[in-house]
Parts: C-alpha cells; sequence; structure tokens
C-alpha cells in the first residue's frame, strides 16, 4: 500500500491556482490531467449508476487488463477522454478523485467540491460477442470512444532479464496476472474477425491503433516482432477499400529495412516508438533494456529515418511525462526537467518528429511503484511547451489528438 501524504496540497499548486494560472489553456484538459495523475475511485451511488448493457467496463490494454464492474474510464462535458485505468489503476500519495452522483448528475467530486460532470463510455456494439473460436471479442480488441486499439502482446521482452523493463512500467505485472487466461500473443484470425464485427457500428471509429510489448528475435534484432505486425495490419487491411487506412502503430524503434517493409506491405498511415524519458543518462537509468538494446541516440537515428519513410507530422515519439523526476537519479526541480524535456522536443520537432507524454501513473507491480509524480503546474508547463514547439514545427498530430486518442493532454490541445 501506499501511504498518503497529508501535507500534499500544502507542498503544490490547487487545481484552482492552477486553472487560474493558465486561462489560455482549456480547464478540460487541466481537469483530465489531474484526474490521470490522482487516480480515481466510486462511489456506491456512482457504480450504481453503471448500466452493464450500455457503458463500457471492460478494458484490455497495453498494461491494464479489468473487467469488474466499474466504468472501464470518463468522458467530460466537450468530449475529453480520461483515460484512467480503472480504479487501483493509479495509487499515489495523494487522494483520488471520487465519482459520485450529486442531484441525479454523475460528477467529479474533490474534498467535498464538484468539480465537474462526466459521463461514462459507452460500450461498443461488438464488445460482448465472441469470435468463432470462443474468445469474447473485448479480450481481443479494446475500445475507447474513438478508436479500436490492438494489444496483440501483453509480453515485453525486455523482462527476459530481470529489472531490464522500463521502471515505471506495469506491462510485467498485467501478463503475470492474466498468464493463464490467454496466451502471450493473440490468434491473427481472432484479430481480423473482430475488426470486421467492430467496423459494423457505423461512425464510432476513427482508427485503428495497434501497440504490444517488444519481441526482441529474428534474423534480425525485432524481425519477429515486425513480422507479426505485418500480418496484423494486412489482416486487418482486408476490411478497408484503399491501400492505406487511418491506422497507428506504437512498436520498438525499427531499423530502417524495417520501417520501409512495414510501410510498403501494409495499410499503415503513422509510426510512433517511444523514447519514455528524454536525457541520455535518465533513459539507460529508467529503461536498461532499450538502452541495452538500442540506446537513446540510435532510437533518435530510427525516429528520423521513419519521417522519411512515413512523413512529417505522421511519426511521433511518447514519454512518460514526470517520470524523469523519480528518485534517486532523476531531475532534482521541475524547472530543469522541463528545460530538457522542451531542448529534446525541439530537436526531434526539427526533424519532423512530434512528441506526446502520458501522465505518468504510478502503477502497481512496477518498479517505481513507492515513486510520486510532479505536480499538476508541471503538467500543464509541459503541456503547452510541447503544443508551441509542434505549432513552431507545422507538425500535424492526427494519430493523437483528441478524436483518435485522448490520452495525451498536450495533443489535446492541437484541437484549439
Amino acid at each position: 500500500m501506499v501511504a498518503i501524504d497529508k501535507e500534499w496540497r500544502k507542498k503544490e499548486p490547487s487545481l484552482k491556482e492552477v486553472l487560474d494560472n493558465h486561462r489560455n489553456v482549456s480547464p478540460f484538459i487541466i481537469i483530465k490531467t489531474d484526474v490521470q495523475r490522482r487516480g480515481i475511485t466510486y462511489t456506491k451511488k456512482a457504480l450504481e449508476a453503471v448500466d452493464l448493457e450500455l457503458h463500457q467496463t471492460e478494458l484490455r490494454e497495453f498494461s491494464i487488463e479489468k473487467e469488474d464492474a466499474a466504468p472501464a474510464s470518463l468522458l467530460l462535458r466537450d468530449g475529453t477522454s480520461i483515460v484512467t485505468g480503472g480504479v487501483g489503476y493509479t495509487k499515489t500519495k495523494r487522494e483520488p478523485y471520487t465519482v459520485d452522483v450529486i442531484n441525479g448528475k454523475i460528477v467529479l467530486v474533490d474534498e467535498g467540491e464538484i468539480i465537474e460532470e462526466v459521463e461514462y463510455w459507452e460500450k461498443p456494439d461488438y464488445y460482448n460477442k465472441l469470435t468463432s473460436g470462443g474468445k469474447p471479442m473485448w479480450q481481443i480488441v479494446g475500445a475507447r470512444p474513438q478508436r479500436l486499439h490492438i494489444t496483440p502482446s501483453q509480453y515485453c521482452h525486455f523482462w527476459d532479464k530481470p529489472g531490464n523493463g522500463c521502471k515505471y512500467c506495469g506491462i510485467g505485472a498485467t501478463y503475470r496476472q492474466n498468464i493463464d487466461k490467454k496466451p502471450p500473443r493473440l490468434d491473427i484470425n481472432d484479430i481480423a474477425e473482430t475488426i470486421k464485427e467492430a467496423l459494423k457500428q457505423p461512425g464510432r471509429y476513427t482508427s485503428v491503433m495497434m501497440t504490444g510489448g517488444s519481441i526482441l528475435s529474428g534474423k534480425e534484432l525485432l524481425d519477429d516482432e515486425v513480422d507479426y505486425y505485418i500480418e496484423i495490419l494486412q489482416a486487418v487491411g482486408e476490411n478497408f477499400k484503399v491501400n492505406k487506412f487511418p491506422s497507428q502503430l506504437n512498436g520498438t524503434a525499427f531499423n530502417e529495412k524495417q520501417l520501409r517493409r512495414l510501410y510498403e506491405n501494409t495499410g499503415l498511415t503513422s509510426y510512433t516508438t517511444d523514447l519514455e524519458v528524454f536525457d541520455e543518462e535518465k533513459f539507460k537509468w529508467i529503461c536498461p533494456g532499450k538502452a541495452e538494446f538500442i540506446g537513446y541516440d540510435e532510437w533518435k537515428n530510427r525516429l528520423y529515418k521513419a519521417v522519411e519513410i512515413f512523413g512529417r507530422g505522421n511519426v511521433n515519439t511518447g514519454i512518460v511525462g514526470g517520470v524523469e523526476m523519480a528518485t534517486p537519479h532523476g531531475f532534482k526541480t521541475e524547472e530543469d526537467a522541463l528545460r530538457i524535456a522542451f531542448e529534446e522536443a525541439d530537436e526531434l520537432g526539427s526533424h519532423g518528429v512530434s512528441v506526446k507524454f502520458d501522465v505518468w501513473n504510478v502503477i502497481p507491480g512496477s518498479i517505481f511503484f513507492q515513486q510520486t509524480s510532479p505536480s499538476l503546474e508541471y503538467y500543464v508547463q509541459l503541456a503547452k511547451g510541447f503544443d508551441d514547439i509542434r505549432r513552431k514545427y507545422d507538425l500535424n498530430v492526427d494519430m493523437d489528438n483528441y478524436r483518435r486518442c485522448g490520452n495525451h493532454p498536450n495533443t489535446d490541445l492541437a484541437r484549439i
């Protein structure tokens, strides 16, 4: 268990202060960021408001799997998604927000004050259907309000060497919890069948996204991962009449030959590979497997090669915003962390690579389980700075905007 720091509110600006300090930033995005940072809990009334026929409760993503009766996640009034991962996904030394029902409305509450109205995600039409092999379709292809989400592998082979996985990540814990329920890799026929069924619901989805754990094997490093993704993308592409369809692959940093194979042999339109943390020394400490097999500078070089293949605005990289301040080897001040983040994002932007960030969820089962994420003020400055850099280099982020993803505060700002 993580003990709540009873003094945390005295140590950082409040939500109200941050909203007042940043009147040029949507309050919905600021609220969403704080909820992701602190996590959520539900009252009895809020859980009773869940309609199991209407609302999505099951959720399967990269390092998340839940099938309880609590909502999968939340929407704000303007359509902003809050990807929370469910109750208990984020455990911090701050109290989580509470979802309650007051005067007939579902609301976010903090210290007894209503912060904002919310809605529960609606369940896709295909979600509780079975594949021809008897597999629940929600376990094969997940969904957000805006997109279909394929996670073909929930095991990352950087973890083959104990302690070599990324220290903030919970994928190892998720895999161990579900090892008896499904194979390490999904069957491609199940994926194709589920995508076909999902696309029967008109107007729901804007894109298909795929991500999974790194697969290091093959004639060359990562060849087996690339082969697997090509097979899946070709099967998914059978559902479309055009050669290229709205799609994103978030994979490991592939070499130029592998990237060309992906682009030339599938309908893939955008590519993401996540550096996870800026600064080479922090990268080596936090992502030792990535540093050992590929390295920080080579990871960036492969992003630049991807731009030559997929085009400017169709390649991005993600960081886990805030993990760069983890103790004991992270940045000591928010100012230093922001400075390096913006320097690195500017270099990437100058090469046609845009940057997104996830709010660091302190996940049970991760090595960094007992850590504390930065202040809300830090995250708002990070979002504004990344958005300014994206605009400076005239890069679109369509593959990760609010209509296709909804998880990243800085790319949410691109809608304005």
